[in-house]
């Protein structure tokens, strides 16, 4: 009798966990691409450098009073729609500093009406924050802040803007 030789093909052992551990690589690779993609959404309001939300320059009886030498002008509004189809309104304007005291930071307060004349939405910015080059006597700067929600209500005329804070 001749016996036929036989070739054992041995099951290949899996590494203990492997799926485990593909599942554990793919999702620190989602939170590696998510968490910066959350952050530089498009819709984030504040500009790079911004002071952060919630932070308020000073408005006591020193800065109400050199407020009144602080001008806004040329004001314009224009939409926009980015990427995702989401209308954005921006208003854009100069900064003038009448007064002889330089300035690091200042704060505005947009307020847009409705039909009745009622603020339909308000909303405190800082326009020059204390990242960026100092606004001297004198001096103009222009800026932009963009807005993604304005209620219907809005009445489509140019909103107030006043000064409601400011860093010396």
């Amino acid at each position: 009798m001749h016996e036929e030789p036989q070739i054992k093909i041995g099951e290949t052992a899996q590494p203990e966990g492997g799926r485990f551990h593909f599942a554990l690589l793919l999702a620190a690779a989602a939170v590696l691409v998510l968490v910066p993609a959350l952050y530089f959404l498009p819709g984030r309001q504040s500009p790079p450098g911004a002071a952060p939300m919630g932070a308020r320059f000073a408005f006591g009886p020193a800065e109400q009073a050199y407020a009144s030498t602080i001008r806004v002008e040329n004001i314009a509004m224009s939409r926009a729609e980015n990427f995702l189809n989401q209308e954005i309104t921006s208003l854009s304007g100069e900064l003038v500093n009448g007064g002889d005291r330089g300035l690091r930071g200042v704060e505005v307060t947009i307020d847009f009406s409705d039909e009745l004349n009622q603020i339909a939405l308000r909303e405190p910015r800082s326009v020059l924050t204390p990242g960026s080059a100092p606004l001297g006597a004198g001096e103009r700067r222009s800026f932009e802040v963009s807005f993604e929600h304005i209620p219907s209500s809005w009445n489509m005329q140019q909103p107030l803007v006043r000064v409601t804070g400011l860093q010396f």
